[in-house]
């Protein structure tokens, strides 16, 4: 029999060697240890599948029994005789045979608990997930840790109610292979008196990571996560346990006129000592031979676990000859990472006059290449127009340096959304990966041509890689979470959502991907709230309603479904370069008229504007798949089922 559980082991520490030194004293621990689980186990609604000696495994069907139960077996062992006790507990899938139990999800759990320490009670994120809104719970991170015959880092939580013990991470480090080679580049901090110069400092902070990121055998956590923490104040042991690494590189950027301040220290996460710093005073004509001084310096003070080969490695130095045009290219930085339409289009600006001061600007080119590709695939410019200059202009990059990985996503995401061009797209994606390995925005389009293609377990696995790379990063992990959709673990997209839902709560993307997934698991009235919510978020009434079109249609309401199809269509009239056929694809279908679904899912085709590929492959229209259109639709766009 196959079912989720939350999977509870518990161990004593110190059995065989007081079974050495007193016998009597251990056997009655063992026996005070199962008398308290026979009680404490069934009372929290649980099963133990298997005693051994001096331990047990059970299962339970919520978490958060599980977490209760953890609890009382821990100050119930406080009392004499006391049972020093390690606990750890994770969800997974299980497969319960003849009394057995396997799965591996009962091998994690295991790990987790050899990692704990006597009087703890250790979780997995998953566990964590579901308790984290309990207020009579309370828990405290301890960061990822390296499991024997896990593929994948855990992320792990201690138990932190009164009288359950609380290790540190230093703690656990003998128990557990350690990150090694991992670095996180802090924003560097901008020292100088005019506070415009900040967009110089995140754009050395940049560079810098960048850099750094191609060096073999050195993983670098990626830009958004490590901005997440510009401007606070966090322990950098702390941060180093949010971001899994073991080295931070932070420092200070103070420019005066051509002068330019840099100041850079290594430091190791574990204990916060300085493995190295140093202070570079320079005029701004030097700060290439500084960014490529400090990526060298770094990968020699790693030195110790990089091969020979490896810390040869040294990293090309950022191809601008003109200063002004390079301090342009970080202004364009500055506002491309802002993600917004109108940033967007400064950043175009930038970079531009970046090319107009240096005209063989490889990376300039790129970066305008991929910021019009963002306006062209979010639908702010005409596809036609917007991917025309995306091809020209990272044509031009790659003819300058067929080096620089950005020019082969921007073509990637122009083959994948525009021209439809599937071995193209994956060969740009993958080049621009061997480039630069962490490049999560490449990720990101690997993963959806692996949806097109049919090979969503491949998309899961490029997606995990990317969080792994940036943690912290909003729109990877929105990306996760739409993955899962694709695989129908609509449980685990609604995490993902949840996550992203208590930093910003009002984060459209995130509302939506709940609303969806609670759809697809029959909750169409839960869907339909946070729907209308989206709706109410675009502060507009022809805005955000292709959601609540479907919602009100499978729940039986065609009234509201069809008014719904009536203002969009009001829309795509007052806005003639709109094409709003994908909003409309969602409401008809629903309805049942898959006359209409098809035509408009041609319009799609004829206009390039939508990504016809993947949302054929959404399990919201799971039921197209059974139409011999869908088939022929397939052959259209030579895509092989």
């Amino acid at each position: 029999m196959r079912q989720l559980a939350a999977i509870l082991f518990a161990d004593m520490t110190g059995y065989t060697a007081l079974m050495q030194e007193n016998e009597q004293l251990a056997r009655a621990k063992r026996k005070r240890l199962k008398d308290v689980l026979d009680v404490v186990i069934e009372k929290h609604h649980g099963k133990t599948i298997q005693y051994y000696g001096d331990g047990s495994l059970s299962i339970f069907n919520s978490a958060i029994d599980s977490v209760m139960c953890a609890i009382e077996i821990q100050h119930e062992l406080q009392r004499e005789i006391t049972v020093d006790l390690r606990i750890g507990i994770h969800i997974g899938d299980v497969i319960i045979e003849d009394e057995a139990i396997y799965g591996d999800g009962v091998n994690l759990a295991s790990r987790i608990e050899s990692l704990a320490v006597s009087g703890s009670v250790l979780i997995s994120e998953k566990v964590f997930d579901e308790i984290r809104n309990q207020s009579h719970i309370q828990s405290r991170e301890l960061g990822y840790f390296e499991m024997k015959n896990v593929k994948t880092p855990v992320r792990v939580f201690a138990i932190t109610n009164s009288g359950i013990v609380v290790p540190d991470r230093a703690e656990l480090q003998g128990k557990t292979k350690q990150p090694v080679n991992r670095l996180a580049v802090l924003p560097f901090v901008n020292m100088s008196a005019d506070t415009e110069n900040e967009y110089f400092s995140d754009g050395i902070t940049e560079e810098l990571l960048n850099a750094l990121t191609k060096i073999d055998g050195l993983q670098v956590t990626s830009r958004t996560s490590a901005f997440a923490f510009k401007g606070k104040n966090i322990d950098i042991r702390d941060i180093a346990i949010q971001l899994n690494v073991d080295k931070v590189l932070e420092g200070s950027v103070r420019r005066a006129g051509n002068r330019v301040r840099i100041t850079a220290q290594l430091i190791n996460a574990a204990d916060g000592y300085h493995l190295w710093s140093e202070n570079y005073d320079r005029q701004l004509t030097d700060i290439f031979e500084v960014q490529d001084e400090i990526s060298n310096i770094i990968a020699n003070k790693l030195r110790e676990n990089l091969t020979a080969s490896q810390t040869s490695h040294h990293v090309k130095s950022p191809p601008a000859q003109n200063v002004d045009a390079y301090t342009f290219y970080l202004k364009g930085l500055h506002y491309w990472n802002r993600v917004t339409p109108a940033d967007m289009r400064k950043a175009i600006e930038c970079f531009e006059q970046a090319i107009a001061l240096e005209p063989d600007y490889a990376l300039a080119y790129a970066m305008t290449a991929s910021a019009y590709s963002h306006l062209g695939a979010a639908g702010q410019m005409l596809p036609d127009t917007a991917f025309e200059i995306v091809h020209r202009y990272a044509d031009k990059a790659l003819a300058l340096d067929p080096s620089i990985a950005e020019g082969h996503i921007a073509k990637g995401g122009a083959y994948l959304f525009y021209n439809w061009k599937w071995k193209e797209a994956y060969e740009a994606l993958q080049k621009a990966v061997a480039l630069n390995p962490g490049a999560t925005t490449a990720y990101n389009l690997l993963s959806l041509y692996y949806v097109t293609v049919g090979q969503k377990d491949q998309a899961l696995a490029v997606m995990e890689k990317a969080v792994k790379l940036d943690p912290l990063s909003p729109m990877i992990n929105q990306a996760l979470g739409n993955i899962y959709v694709y695989l129908e673990r609509y449980d685990d997209a609604i995490r993902q959502a949840d996550k992203l839902l208590e930093i910003d709560p009002q984060m459209r993307a995130s509302l939506e991907l709940k609303a969806w997934s609670l759809g697809m698991k029959n909750e169409w009235e839960r869907a339909l709230t946070l729907f209308e919510e989206i709706h109410r978020l675009t502060n507009h009434p022809l805005k955000g309603l292709m959601g609540v079109g479907y919602a009100n249609a499978m729940l039986g309401r065609s009234a509201i479904a069809l008014e719904c199809i009536r203002k969009i269509e009001q829309r795509q009239a007052e806005n003639p370069e709109l094409v709003l056929d994908a909003d409309l694809v969602g409401i008809w279908y629903a309805l049942g008229d898959y006359d209409k679904v098809f035509y408009h899912i041609m319009r799609c085709v004829e206009k390039r504007v939508a990504p016809v590929s993947l949302f054929l492959e959404y399990p919201v229209f799971a039921g197209l798949r059974k139409d011999p259109r869908f088939r022929d639709l397939k052959e259209k766009m030579d895509i092989k089922m």
